[in-house]
């Protein structure tokens, strides 16, 4: 029997929690309901969890910082952000403090069981048929080991960085649309999903600076294309 994905929940609106609790349940899953994020975060660290759903607005310690405690602890761990904020500079905060998602409340059972697929999909997809090197030019590409070298110098990728830079190495020097990146590397296609890309793809140009060989090509209107 396969087992079961572990889900920590923390939603401090007991009704609200109840009722994600039992539709993730009921879709197969083990949930771990917290109603604050100190709670969460104690059962984080005793309980291994598999995906995070974090509410923005919890007691004692918000989302935003458990994130970040978080991803001290794991880089990969895939961290979907609940929150009835719409606006731009939550999003954007909630990626910088380390989220992978962002769902604004009221939301749709349906559409947050979607996004758990995408995670789980991604995570399988880390374990399959992975080569334990990639050559890109005179770089070497480690992605189970979130590691690029150059001349004996590493640099540590986030998993973030490590997916955007593997999908990219899959499709060299073809023309891919901004939709394309964003739907197989983040799960879906979002305006601010793609200001975050669009920082990401930033930072991998600075570490493949040390070949001028490799690059990430804007192609304005389009999306990018990468030359190796």
């Amino acid at each position: 029997m396969e087992k079961k994905l572990k889900i920590l929940l923390a939603e401090d609106d007991l009704q609200l929690g109840f009722i994600i609790k039992d539709n993730l349940e009921e879709a197969g899953y083990e949930v771990i309901n917290c109603p604050d994020g100190e709670t969460a975060w104690d059962f984080y660290q005793k309980k291994s969890p598999d995906i995070c759903i974090l509410d923005v607005n919890l007691p004692y310690r918000d989302g935003f910082s458990l994130a970040k405690k978080i991803r001290q602890k794991s880089d990969v761990m895939p961290i979907l952000f609940l929150t009835a904020k719409s606006l731009m500079e939550d999003k954007l905060k909630g990626f910088a403090s380390g989220g992978d998602d962002y769902i604004v409340k009221p939301f749709n059972m349906k559409e947050l069981l979607l996004r758990i697929q995408v995670f789980q999909r991604r995570n399988k997809l880390l374990f399959r048929n992975k080569s334990p090197k990639i050559e890109i030019g005179r770089f070497s590409f480690f992605p189970d080991e979130l590691k690029l070298v150059l001349d004996n110098k590493e640099i540590i990728l986030t998993n973030r960085e490590k997916d955007l830079l593997e999908f990219l190495c899959t499709h060299p020097n073809v023309i891919l649309k901004r939709e394309e990146i964003l739907v197989n590397v983040w799960g879906k296609n979002d305006f601010f999903l793609g200001r975050s890309m669009d920082v990401f793809v930033m930072r991998l140009r600075k570490y493949l600076a040390g070949d001028p060989n490799v690059m990430i090509e804007t192609i304005h209107g389009i999306g990018y294309k990468f030359v190796c």
